[in-house]
């Protein structure tokens, strides 16, 4: 699945549509595609890893899933993949085996964009808040979890927990006020290098724990297990990571 990083990547490629009226739209999703037409694109704004096509008086959200993906100017992949392509004057933009929807932009007003850790409104104080409400929620489910880190993905957690040396499995609970302040700001940090490095196609050379097999400390063995409510793949060290519980 896309992470934050990745989505505001996709953000930079289509953000020369703000301000062009739709002339086209198609695709297979389950919205009424007709009354964009005619449309001009306001604003594209992201939270987490969702992107918001703004319009006058509408909002199309594209959720890219596990393995959506985008293009520009042309479409690459078959019809049968085709969510959304609208076009302009003279370009368009083609989204994936994604989810697509219609949402009144009255709904951008509910949404906790203090919770988007690459955001310029990201808010770290009331992040620490939503972690001391959930005192038995595992640490890798708190990172995971869109509500308080919007955007953190697998990759990112593992990294996160890799360079703060915390297990996946710790309780928030346990975990010192000191860990948990540096929890949140590798969260920001980690994302932002994850940025970086994925625009210069260097993203995997740079991975510490996420999918490997040995420690880069202390050359033991990586533990890989699925942790968490979501059962999603951990990769950490038992000797340089420690455990909270």
């Amino acid at each position: 699945m896309p992470e934050g990083p990745s989505i505001l990547l996709m953000k930079e490629s289509i953000q020369k549509f703000e301000g062009q009226k739709v002339t086209e739209a198609s695709g297979n999703a389950k919205i009424d595609k007709d009354i964009l037409v005619g449309k001009t694109l306001q604003q594209i704004k992201t939270f987490g890893k969702q992107t918001y096509l703004i319009f006058d008086d509408v909002a199309i959200r594209i959720h890219l899933l596990m393995f959506g993906s985008h293009s520009v100017d042309e479409q690459t992949k078959p019809d049968r993949q085709l969510r959304l392509a609208l076009l302009f004057s003279n370009s368009g933009m083609y989204f994936y085996t994604c989810n697509v929807k219609m949402v009144d932009k009255d709904f951008l007003a509910t949404i906790d964009w203090e919770a988007d850790v690459m955001s310029d409104d990201w808010n770290p104080s009331k992040a620490e808040k939503k972690i001391k409400a959930n005192p038995d929620m595992m640490v890798c489910d708190a990172l995971m979890d869109q509500d308080i880190f919007s955007g953190v993905g697998n990759i990112i957690k593992n990294e996160v927990l890799f360079r703060i040396g915390v297990q996946p499995e710790s309780l928030l609970g346990k975990m010192p006020t000191k860990k948990i302040k540096e929890l949140i700001k590798e969260a920001r940090n980690y994302s932002f290098d994850f940025l970086e490095w994925k625009r210069d196609f260097t993203l995997k050379k740079h991975w510490l724990a996420h999918t490997k097999k040995i420690c880069p400390k202390c050359g033991q063995k990586l533990i890989k297990k699925q942790t968490g409510k979501g059962k999603r793949r951990s990769f950490f060290c038992e000797n340089d990571q420690k455990l909270y519980q």
